[in-house]
């Protein structure tokens, strides 16, 4: 009976109706007057707090107030961040490259065949007969600048030409004749040079020993790092002339032609040029 009777409570309390009645204390005289039910006010009342939810998330999202909540970046902040997240994926490719490069130089001193793609495209690099020279009018405000670089036009020039590699002198490390080509499908990263016995071989451009050794498969080697991310590689020397350390010339004597190493098949030089951790093709930029 307990259960009918609240029952019979809670329906008489939505069907009942009601009034809300505003009138004048002084006079009783009735002002505004409301007539609903619980069932009305309910909805009512449902429909209001939705609206204000609805009006509360588009002040939130289309308005500036969003940035006064605990917690929201603000527009300086979320610009900071995506300024951040460019450099790290900027940082990330840099340090890619130069693991690429380490990798392939440190290949390079063992003796071995970098493991990733070491052939450089032809493009990225011009060929000396691809390079245009222009006339210029040496009686022009740039006289100076002009004979300047002209004096500055020879194999002590220090590589501030703005051809690239193709631009700079090179000085053939040994006067001969080509025997093993160039063919990086193969494995063969270098030329063969042959000359005559005893022949000295000269650096082909300015620049730092950065190793000067023995190797059990290529003899007696050294390189030669140089400007522009470029080192040369002398390769099944008789005898060495220069240490790691040494400071040289182009066209300087390094090393004795011989016939060292393992993987030598007779007296000759095998000479390589890798530019930024890649190989390329010396007869590409070197008259031999």
């Amino acid at each position: 009976m307990s259960k009918e009777r609240k029952r019979d409570k809670i329906k008489k309390l939505f069907q009942n109706p009601y009034r809300i009645v505003i009138f004048n204390d002084l006079n009783l005289h009735i002002i505004k007057q409301i007539r609903f039910n619980a069932r009305t006010f309910v909805m009512a009342f449902v429909v209001a707090v939705i609206f204000i939810i609805v009006a509360v998330t588009m002040l939130i999202a289309f308005t500036p107030l969003r940035e006064y909540i605990p917690g929201y970046p603000t527009g300086k902040m979320r610009q900071m961040l995506i300024n951040n997240v460019l450099v790290v994926d900027s940082l990330e490719t840099e340090i890619q490259r130069r693991d690429k490069y380490f990798n392939d130089f440190r290949a390079m001193l063992a003796g071995e065949t970098p493991f990733a793609d070491t052939t450089l495209k032809r493009n990225v690099v011009p060929k000396p007969d691809q390079i245009e020279f222009k006339k210029y009018n040496n009686d022009s405000l740039f006289k100076n600048e002009i004979a300047q670089e002209q004096l500055n036009l020879g194999i002590n020039s220090g590589g501030t030409t703005r051809g690239g590699v193709a631009g700079l002198l090179f000085f053939p490390p040994l006067n001969g004749m080509v025997t093993n080509k160039y063919n990086a499908s193969e494995g063969h990263l270098g030329v063969d040079i042959v000359g005559k016995m005893n022949s000295r071989i000269s650096a082909a451009l300015d620049g730092t020993v950065i190793f000067s050794g023995w190797t059990i498969d290529t003899g007696y080697v050294i390189y030669i790092q140089h400007e522009q991310n470029l080192i040369t590689i002398y390769r099944h020397n008789s005898e060495l002339l220069k240490v790691q350390g040494d400071k040289v010339r182009a066209g300087e004597a390094i090393a004795i032609m011989g016939n060292s190493g393992k993987e030598t098949t007779g007296p000759h030089l095998h000479f390589e040029m890798w530019l930024n951790g890649s190989s390329i093709n010396p007869e590409d930029y070197i008259k031999f």
